[in-house]
């Protein structure tokens, strides 16, 4: 009986969670495909029309909105890339000096502890022209430049990338620091005995040591991008016009103005097919690398 029960123990602790997740998750992800084929307004109709079924999907499609919102995510997701390439650099900066590593890793990772809300509170600060760095940069004799980014429907995408960088870059230098720290330090010393340039060895030897690491922060960051919502609204609630809308903006802002739940489930269901399409292929390059990996070490 003792041995039954050390095998059914780990089944019925597990069982809470895997319930939770079923319901509250899975379950949540099946009502809001369900209600985006209804007339559902302000309230649930759980009724399809089954002669248009897709009447919400054929408005979305035909809203200049949600148009605006793939194509803002588009360039957020490239320009929040940045935040991996500058997170390797300031790993690699910190792991080749190792003199005041944790102070600089403090430092660098102080960001994160603020959320995106206070973030974007503090950005906006930043690019006030009558507060912030443009008001400084006048004071001091430089009155051409311009910072007054977030009220420009052209500039204010950037804005909201470099503030994200700004928040998120420290959280990648950990991931990057962390696999860096893996390598065998024998590596550097063959490169150095070689005469091999340092740019080379980060190039050809070190960055595809690094795979695994960089795929993992892909995957983060693509979800991270997706679900951008809070640091859209601190910093600019989707203006100018609809020129910072997201799709998770739209989504929320469908529910909540409009009060069009239909709409919003629509506009949620395909944000899930957005991050399937996105997620499930870096997914599945991991496995394969890993499985690449196992059989080499094996052979």
């Amino acid at each position: 009986m003792a041995l039954r029960w050390s095998r059914v123990a780990p089944q019925l602790a597990l069982a809470p969670a895997v319930l939770i997740t079923v319901v509250a998750f899975i379950g949540s992800i099946v009502w809001t495909v369900v209600l985006s084929f209804t007339r559902s307004r302000r309230l649930p109709e759980y009724e399809i029309d089954w002669s248009n079924p897709f009447r919400q999907y054929t408005r979305l499609f035909a809203d200049a909105g949600w148009e605006i919102s793939l194509r803002n995510l588009i360039v957020l997701a490239i320009g929040s890339a940045l935040a991996i390439v500058l997170g390797f650099i300031l790993a690699a900066m910190i792991e080749r000096e190792r003199r005041g590593e944790d102070v600089f890793r403090t430092v660098f990772l102080y960001p994160l502890a603020v959320s995106l809300i206070v973030t974007g509170v503090a950005w906006r600060w930043i690019f006030n022209p009558q507060l912030g760095l443009e008001n400084f940069l006048h004071g001091i004799g430089l009155t051409g430049v311009s910072f007054n980014w977030l009220n420009d429907g052209q500039t204010a995408m950037y804005a909201i990338i470099l503030a994200s960088v700004w928040q998120s870059s420290g959280f990648y230098m950990a991931l990057m620091l962390a696999g860096l720290k893996g390598i065998n330090h024998e590596i550097w010393s063959a490169a150095r005995i070689d005469g091999v340039s340092l740019w080379r060895v980060y190039l050809e030897v070190i960055i595809p040591m690094m795979k695994f690491t960089f795929l993992t922060c892909a995957i983060l960051l693509s979800l991270g991008v997706i679900k951008a919502y809070d640091i859209i609204v601190a910093m600019t609630n989707g203006g100018p016009g609809q020129s910072t809308w997201l799709p998770a903006y739209f989504t929320i802002k469908a529910m909540t103005e409009k009060s069009n739940l239909g709409y919003a489930s629509a506009a949620a269901s395909m944000m899930l097919v957005v991050t399937l399409v996105i997620f499930l292929p870096l997914v599945a390059l991991t496995a394969w690398q890993q499985r690449a990996a196992r059989k080499g070490g094996h052979a």
